[in-house]
């Protein structure tokens, strides 16, 4: 696979660092909290935040990650409102929606926002549930080249392979744990509706509940006739 300049972190669980051109684009900022990220990125300082939804373990550091930074927050309009309420700058936040495109030229990507089937909600300190608007994926396309499909927390779902048509990504990076998202069976076909080259797993192992392991998406796409590379990282570990 090549990665076209672009180093890619798995943090643990749905978090991910893409470090390209002197910039960092940190994908689902949960680190204090997330038990399978090393403690070494504590104090991460991201150029950009992606985030895809709103459950405490995608954005459960996204308040002191931000505090520590001052570039652009991406996310769907809801939850981007939402941070505004909170503290965050709103010239830094940028709302978008599922079939928007957003150009970041400082940061050297674009970013266009695609569907997931999930669900986005926040539980205050107060325990009252807030709800943060639909979940979502980004395709990702960096200046060198690029172009990564992060799905986010989604199960499969068959508009996958417009996501393929239409923006023809190189690498997609898809939860296979169960339970929450995708198995390793329909991340599989997942890499089938794509047409993917590459694929990095994600959103497993975490806790017990989260049972689909990297072997088992390999034996999937092996049962498939799928030759899709299979890049499976420790939490810490970069491409």
């Amino acid at each position: 696979m090549d990665f076209k300049d672009v180093k890619i972190t798995w943090l643990g669980h749905g978090t991910f660092l893409f470090e390209h051109d002197g910039k960092k684009t940190l994908v689902d900022p949960w680190i204090e909290g997330n038990p399978s990220c090393p403690g070494t990125f504590n104090n991460l300082s991201p150029d950009t935040i992606l985030i895809t939804h709103g459950h405490f373990d995608h954005i459960g550091d996204l308040f002191s990650v931000a505090e520590r930074s001052s570039g652009p927050i991406v996310g769907i309009f809801d939850l981007t409102a939402w941070a505004q309420s909170k503290g965050i700058e709103e010239e830094r936040l940028v709302g978008m929606n599922k079939g928007g495109t957003v150009r970041l030229e400082e940061q050297g990507l674009e970013v266009s926002m695609v569907q997931a089937i999930h669900s986005s909600s926040f539980m205050e300190e107060d325990g009252t549930v807030v709800y943060l608007g639909e979940p979502a994926g980004y395709v990702v396309k960096f200046d060198s080249g690029l172009k990564v499909y992060v799905a986010g927390d989604t199960c499969l779902f068959s508009d996958m392979e417009w996501i393929g048509r239409l923006h023809e990504p190189d690498l997609a990076i898809l939860p296979i744990g169960d339970r929450f998202t995708m198995d390793p069976k329909a991340a599989a076909w997942a890499c089938q509706l794509t047409g993917v080259k590459a694929a990095i797993p994600a959103h497993y192992g975490t806790f017990p509940l989260l049972t689909g392991t990297p072997a088992a998406f390999k034996a999937e796409l092996k049962n498939l006739g799928l030759d899709t590379e299979v890049i499976t990282l420790e939490p810490g570990q970069h491409t």
